[in-house]
C-alpha cells in the first residue's frame, strides 16, 4: 500500500484496512486499481460496462480528500450525461487543454451522489481524517461515485448525518446542492425570510422536488407541489400544503383558482414555462426558477461560442421581457457543489426536520438495472446503488429485495410528519 503515498500518517493507515478488505486475488487489484461501472463512447444503456481495471484515483492536492464509496445514487443528469449531454462543455471543464487537441474522455465514471469513509487526506484538509463517514454531491465534471473510490476536495464533502445509513444518506446530496443553490442564489429564499412565502414546485415527487419540500418546511414556507395522483400521499407527508394532480385536469387551470406564488421551482420545464409565469405575483419581486436550461443543450449542437451565447441571449431576453412585462424575475437554477451547505443539511436530517426518499436500491452489480429503473420515469425519491459489500449485507437483512416499497415509506412520512 506504500505506493499511494499518503500524505498523512493516520491516511495511510487508514488506507490500508480499507483496500485489503476490498482487494481481490487479481494482480491487477494489487497494482492499484478498482471496479467501476463506466462508459466508454455516449449511448445507450447498453454503453454501460463493468471493469476493475480504473486506476485507483489518489490524493493529487493538499485540499483534497479520498473517499471508499459505500452508497450512490443516480441521478436524471447521469442518463443525460450517459448520452452525450454537456459533452463539450464538461470535456472542457475537466481539462481546458482538450479544447487544442482531441483527447479523450473516456473511460468515463457516471454517479454524482456518494456516501462513505474517508481513507487518505491531503496535507491541507483539516476538516477531515481517515476513517471519517462522509456524503458528497460529485461535480459533473470530474469521474464519478459508480466505483470503489473517489476523490474530492474537501470543500464539496461533508460529514455524514448520524442518524442515517450509507445507502440513505446517499439519496441526498446531489439534489440537496441543486435544490439550495436553485432556491438560495436564484430563488433569494433563505432560512430567515421563508416564513411568509407562498413556494410552488412543479415536479415535486422526484428528488429534488422531495428534497425541496422539506426544506422549504422546515424554513416555515407555505409549499404548493404538482405531481400524479398516485404521489399525493408521499408529498403530503413530507409535509406540502396543497397538491395539485396534473392527470385530473389542467394544472394551469387548478392552479389560476390559489394565490400567486412568491417563488416558483420548476423542474419539468417545456410548456411549463409558458403558464407558470402568471402564477407569480406581480411587481413584488416574485421569482420563477428553472431546472431545465438550454444551456449545454446548445453547445453540445452548436459548439462552445455559440451555444454559449445563445443561451446567454435567451436569458436575457426572457428575463426582460417578464420584468417589463409583470415585474416577475426569470432565472436558471444549476447545481453548485457546496460542502458547507451539505453540513447544514446534515443538521436538518439529524434533527428529523429532512428525511431520504429511497424508492429503489441496487447492488453494485446491477447498475444497469438501476438506470432501468430510473429511466421508467414518474419518480418517487431516488434510486440507488449499494457499493460496499458491507452495506449489501446490511441492506439484505433490512430489505430482503433490491425495492423499498413506497407505500411503506409514505406511511412512516406522514406518521413522522405527525410527530412533528
Amino acid at each position: 500500500c506504500e505506493f499511494i503515498g499518503s500524505t498523512k500518517t493516520l491516511a495511510r493507515s487508514g488506507w490500508s484496512v480499507c483496500f485489503r478488505r476490498n482487494v481481490s486475488s487479481s494482480p491487477s487489484r494489487l497494482q492499484g486499481c478498482m471496479s467501476a461501472w463506466v462508459i466508454d463512447q455516449y449511448g445507450t444503456n447498453g454503453s454501460l460496462r463493468f471493469t476493475e481495471e480504473i486506476t485507483v484515483p489518489t490524493v493529487s492536492s493538499p485540499s483534497e480528500v479520498m473517499i471508499q464509496v459505500h452508497a450512490a445514487s443516480l441521478n436524471p443528469l447521469d442518463i443525460s450525461m450517459r448520452g452525450g449531454y454537456g459533452a463539450k462543455v464538461l470535456k472542457l471543464r475537466r481539462d481546458p487543454m482538450s479544447v487544442m487537441g482531441s483527447d479523450s474522455e473516456f473511460p468515463l465514471i457516471l454517479g454524482r451522489d456518494v456516501s462513505g469513509v474517508v481513507v487518505d487526506c491531503g496535507s491541507e484538509v483539516t476538516h477531515f481524517s481517515p476513517g471519517d463517514e462522509v456524503w458528497a454531491a460529485v461535480p459533473p465534471w470530474k469521474q464519478g461515485s459508480l466505483a470503489e473510490f473517489v476523490t474530492l476536495t474537501e470543500y464539496e464533502v461533508s460529514h455524514k448525518p448520524k442518524s442515517l445509513s450509507h445507502t440513505e444518506a446517499a439519496s441526498i446530496p446531489y439534489v440537496a446542492n441543486t435544490a439550495l443553490s436553485a432556491l438560495v442564489n436564484a430563488g433569494g429564499l433563505c432560512r430567515d425570510s421563508s416564513s411568509d412565502k407562498r413556494v410552488l414546485i412543479t415536479g415535486g415527487s422526484g428528488g429534488v422536488g422531495t428534497f425541496s419540500i422539506q426544506l422549504l418546511k422546515a424554513w416555515g414556507a407555505h409549499v404548493t407541489v404538482t405531481c400524479s395522483q398516485n404521489a399525493e400521499g408521499l408529498v403530503r407527508g413530507l409535509g406540502a400544503d396543497e397538491v395539485v394532480d396534473y392527470t385530473a385536469g389542467d394544472a394551469a387551470e387548478q392552479l389560476e383558482m390559489m394565490d400567486k406564488f412568491d417563488v416558483i421551482l420548476d423542474s419539468v420545464g417545456g410548456e411549463t414555462e409558458q403558464w407558470a409565469m402568471t402564477m407569480l405575483k406581480p411587481w413584488s419581486g416574485a421569482k420563477y426558477v428553472t431546472l431545465v436550461t438550454p444551456l449545454l443543450l446548445n453547445t453540445d449542437s452548436m459548439g462552445l461560442l455559440d451555444g454559449a451565447f445563445h443561451a446567454g441571449f435567451t436569458l436575457q431576453s426572457k428575463a426582460i421581457q417578464n420584468m417589463i412585462s409583470s415585474g416577475v424575475f426569470y432565472r436558471w437554477g444549476f447545481y453548485a457543489p457546496d460542502g458547507p451547505a451539505l453540513d447544514e443539511v446534515s443538521k436538518l436530517v439529524d434533527a428529523g426536520k429532512i428525511l431520504p426518499v429511497v424508492e429503489a436500491q441496487f447492488p453494485f452489480t446491477q447498475v444497469p438495472q438501476a438506470f432501468q429503473k430510473l429511466e421508467e420515469g414518474h419518480a418517487r425519491g431516488k434510486t440507488v446503488v449499494r457499493v460496499a459489500e458491507e452495506d449489501d449485507r446490511l441492506a439484505e437483512d433490512l430489505v430482503q429485495n433490491s425495492h423499498t416499497e413506497t407505500a411503506d415509506w409514505e406511511q412512516a412520512a406522514q406518521e413522522t410528519a405527525k410527530q412533528k
